[in-house]
């Protein structure tokens, strides 16, 4: 008789584990299968970038990277309560779709040769330029070769101002501060004469309500950035499906709703939306 007690608890302990563990695994990604199926699917993105990709007070997140992610899981079988959007900062890129982190990331990821040693892409789905931006009333920049003798800002730690100074521009004085909001309200104040990175998240910070009209890009095209969609090396089928869903969301004029809603304000002039596969040197 005691050993029926026994073997019907361990049972019930059996149960109620395996209920636990049903439970748990609504909360995981479904794999490169591309079926939601009431799953959670987590997304790559940044999170300090208007325009590209932006989580604000309240919570959402906006940007042109947003709705490109949001576009892709859709089609991928995921709603937008399945989505776990997590920052991705730009120097832990490769090690979150490395570990899993990630599904895939959106996040103004150029693709470029170094990177493709460690990650696939799909895309390119944006073919952005580094360029600048200076004061709406400021006439005085009709080529790179202007920024010699003028304040260039730039955020600490890149590229793009050492870039300008090195190739176009050798007397140009750069100025690096913590973050592009510091450059803007430089820009804004007359501290800087101008701010360069990716003319897409330029126009991204002059889009904000508080810039607007404030502001203007250069058009100057002194780099060509094509933006990928980042995932695990490897992973044909998902970069395929990936792949498939940016082309249908060009076809049917999602792309460029994304490009007007996100950068509208500033006057982006953007490139058409780049066929996949078609990296722009």
């Amino acid at each position: 008789m005691q050993l029926r007690k026994v073997t019907a608890a361990s049972a019930a302990v059996l149960a109620l584990a395996l209920t636990a563990t049903a439970c748990g695994s609504d909360d995981k990604d479904s794999g490169s299968s591309g079926s939601g199926d009431g799953k959670k699917i987590s997304i790559g993105i940044k999170i300090d970038q208007p325009g590209i990709g932006l989580k604000t007070p309240d919570g959402k997140y906006t940007g042109f990277d947003v709705d490109v992610a949001t576009y892709v899981a859709k089609e991928l079988g995921y709603d937008a309560k399945d989505i776990v959007f997590k920052e991705t900062k730009s120097a832990d890129r490769e090690t979150a779709i490395e570990r899993g982190d990630v599904k895939f990331i959106a996040a103004s990821y150029s693709i470029n040769d170094e990177r493709l040693q460690k990650v696939d892409f799909a895309g390119p789905y944006l073919l952005a330029h580094q360029d600048i931006l200076v004061r709406a009333d400021d006439n005085s920049f009709k080529s790179p070769a202007d920024l010699n003798n003028k304040k260039l800002c730039s955020v600490a730690g890149s590229t793009s101002a050492q870039n300008v100074h090195d190739k176009l521009a050798p007397k140009a004085d750069l100025q690096e501060l913590g973050g592009y909001s510091e450059c803007l309200t430089g820009l804004e104040n007359k501290v800087v004469d101008a701010l360069t990175t990716d003319d897409s998240i330029l126009a991204g910070f002059a889009s904000q309500q508080q810039f607007q009209g404030k502001f203007k890009l250069a058009g100057f095209k002194m780099s060509n950035e094509n933006y990928g969609i980042g995932l695990k090396k490897g992973d044909a089928d998902l970069k395929k499906k990936i792949n498939d869903a940016l082309t249908k969301m060009v076809s049917d004029g999602s792309w460029d709703k994304a490009v007007k809603d996100n950068f509208g304000p500033a006057n982006y002039k953007n490139e058409q939306a780049p066929k996949i596969g078609n990296i722009v040197k």
